[in-house]
Order: structure tokens, then sequence, then C-alpha cells
């Protein structure tokens, strides 16, 4: 199972304390002194103003200079608390285990995979293999989505009248990239022009690219609040403490998948999550 802190190239410290690790960051193309401190400030609470600096004791200013790899220190005279924000599992399923209103509907809209830009060549004819539909905010926590009112931001209410099912909470990519959104080690960042960051290494050369202006101006697109909500989520999966896990998605021929899961980390929250999006699009019939 893939550590998500045992390929970081960015470690965090305190000052006060620097014999310790924070968090840190797999840095790839795009990320700037700027994002690196709004990733800091999602990670950890400060009750007074604070600084970075870096290994060489130089402060790190807060603007567009490309993030260098190394050992950065939180300096502050106040307290430094790990925020303890909600980081839901989520592990990469198969989507066809969603709801076809769904699909169908980011099909229609995106055409194509809206990271790397590439259109379905075939898609008039039906032939989409190799690009899935993700939901943003997972299906398996539409009871976190209803209690925190993220309904209230679709205008695109889909034919089952559940708002979790918009298309504006999904995306269409290509399978690899879909498993990576599914596992918070790609997302995208709406409050600095769409940026696509890639929290684990880059194979599609997406890193700090953008995406498309067509795509941010189309009224179907996904809404800010669940990108953002979805960015958030990698954050703390990858920057905070050692990480969160990566869960394994490709279980041999002949494997046995339950046991697999229970013994692997966080195997409530894993369980639940895999019921919860397998049965999803499932209703009781009377």
């Amino acid at each position: 199972m893939l550590n998500r802190a045992s390929v970081r190239n960015v470690h965090i410290y305190d000052a006060n304390d620097p014999g310790i690790v924070l968090g840190g960051l797999v840095l790839t193309n795009g990320v700037t002194t700027a994002n690196f401190y709004s990733m800091v400030e999602i990670v950890f609470l400060f009750n007074q103003g604070y600084t970075l600096r870096d290994e060489n004791g130089i402060t790190v200013g807060r603007d567009d200079h490309p993030l260098q790899p190394g050992k950065y220190f939180i300096v502050t005279a106040g307290s430094i608390t790990v925020s303890d924000e909600t980081w839901l599992v989520r592990a990469a399923v198969p989507a066809t285990t969603y709801p076809e209103e769904f699909c169908h509907a980011v099909r229609e809209r995106d055409r194509g995979c809206v990271m790397t830009g590439k259109g379905a060549r075939r898609a008039a004819v039906g032939y989409w293999v190799g690009l899935e539909a993700a939901y943003v905010f997972p299906l398996a926590y539409e009871h976190h989505w209803i209690k925190h009112n993220y309904g209230d931001w679709i205008t695109l209410e889909p034919e089952s009248r559940r708002s979790i099912n918009s298309v504006q909470n999904g995306l269409l990519l290509w399978r690899d990239l879909r498993i990576y959104f599914d596992s918070y080690m790609v997302s995208i960042n709406p409050d600095d022009n769409y940026k696509i960051v890639c929290f684990m290494y880059d194979d599609n050369n997406i890193a700090g690219t953008h995406l498309d202006k067509a795509f941010v101006e189309d009224p179907k697109r996904p809404v800010d609040q669940v990108l953002r909500w979805h960015f958030r989520q990698a954050v703390l999966a990858n920057m905070r403490g050692q990480g969160e896990p990566v869960f394994e998605c490709d279980f041999p021929s002949g494997s046995y998948i339950l046991d697999d899961i229970m013994s692997g980390p966080k195997a409530g929250e894993r369980m639940e999550f895999e019921l919860f999006t397998r049965l999803a699009g499932y209703s009781i019939c009377n």
C-alpha cells in the first residue's frame, strides 16, 4: 500500500520543535509559495500570525514563485493546532456502480477528459471506453451532503431529484485520472483559476495547468463549493501528519475482497464507503 508520506519531498516543521515532522507534500509542477501558504492554512490553525522559513532561515514570501523541495518551518509567537476537519474515507470503486442518469449527463456535457482536454473521438456513436464519470463529492456520503446543505448550490436537478447525482457534481476523466481523483491524488483548486494540483507523481503532464476556459464558463460544470470541498479533502489526505492511506482497488482474481478490506487500515470506514457506493443506485421495491 502506498504511503503518502514516504514519497514527500517537502516537509513541514514547527520552528520551536524542529525534531517532529508536522506534515508535508509531494511537490509537482505549478505549486507556488502562495499555494503552499493556503494549503498550510487548511492543515493547521493559528491564533496569531505566522510565516514560513526554509532550511536556510530565509522567510518565504506569499507570492507566485515556484515552491522548492526541502524543509519548511512555521514561525509564530502563538500556537499551532492541527486541524481536526473531517476527512471522508474514499476509495476507487468501479464507475459501473454509478447511476446511469449521472454518467449520461456528465458524458454529454464533457465529451472528453476535462483535465487532459482529450476528447472522445467516437462519442457520437456512444463509444466511451477509457473515459469514466467521477463524482466530485462521493455518492457514498449523501447523508453528509444533505446534512451540510451542499444541495443548496445545485441549480440543475437530476430526474431522480437527488441533488448529489447532478451533473454539477461530476467530471469526465480518463480511467487512471478518475482513480487518482477518487483517491485524492489529483484535485482542482477553484480559488486559483481552476488549477489542477497533483499530490503524487504526474504521469499526464497536467500538474499546474488550468481547466479549459469554455468548461469553466459552462453553467453545467461542477459548482465551486464541491470543487473546493474536494480540494480541501485532498490537502488533508496528503499533507496532514503522515497522510491518509491510499487503498488498493485492483484485487486479483480469486482474492477475498472482504478479507483484504477488513485486514487493511480504516477497515470500518472503508467497508461503509464500499457498501454505500455500490448500493446507492438501488432502491427497494415493495
